[in-house]
């Protein structure tokens, strides 16, 4: 299940919540849509777009929220994508796309770095690698995929977002996935 998150430091319309509700698999009500102070609740609790592939909801910064997550039990082959539509987003804003994760004791087959990938509407790809191994250990960490600012180039694009690893052979264990955080950068 693909996790969209989205942090606020104060009470504002989240991202371009309109087109992102229009996805629900549950409509809200009426009177919920067109008043945020209605709205925001429903928001915290989440909401699940696109017969429950993914859920989107509100996260308060320091708030730990419980949600559903993916646990690898033992696999030699990793590889989770997600993509994401970026009319969903505010235009004209710099965003940071991560992947939260938690290694959990005891954890295995990490000796190989995973890679990680965006790519942009445009077609610009950022990748990057992080060694497993040197994570803490049964604490959530952010991995940043990369950057990007909408812009009306790609107001109506997608983003893939990627980690894998599938060359090293080695099996791996012991890691959960929570979601990716698709979130607006203070910049």
């Amino acid at each position: 299940m693909g996790i969209i998150l989205s942090s606020l430091s104060k009470p504002k319309a989240p991202h371009n919540y309109e087109a992102i509700l229009k996805h629900a698999d549950s409509p809200l009500p009426p009177d919920t849509t067109s008043c945020l102070d209605k709205l925001y609740p429903k928001l915290f609790d989440g909401v699940f777009l696109k017969h429950k592939t993914q859920k989107y909801w509100i996260e308060v910064v320091y708030s730990d929220a419980i949600v559903e997550f993916a646990k690898l039990e033992w696999v030699a082959w990793l590889e989770v994508v997600g993509v994401f539509e970026t009319e969903n987003l505010t235009p004209n804003c710099l965003y940071v796309v991560v992947f939260v994760v938690k290694l959990i004791d005891p954890s295995q087959g990490w000796e190989v770095p995973v890679n990680f990938k965006l790519v942009l509407p445009t077609g610009e790809t950022k990748e990057r690698q992080e060694n497993m191994n040197l994570l803490g250990r049964n604490q959530w960490m952010e991995i940043p995929v990369g950057e990007f600012k909408t812009s009306p180039e790609y107001i109506s694009g997608k983003i893939e977002f990627s980690m894998h690893e599938v060359k090293g052979g080695l099996w791996k264990s012991g890691l959960i996935v929570k979601g990716v955080a698709i979130r607006p950068q203070n910049k």
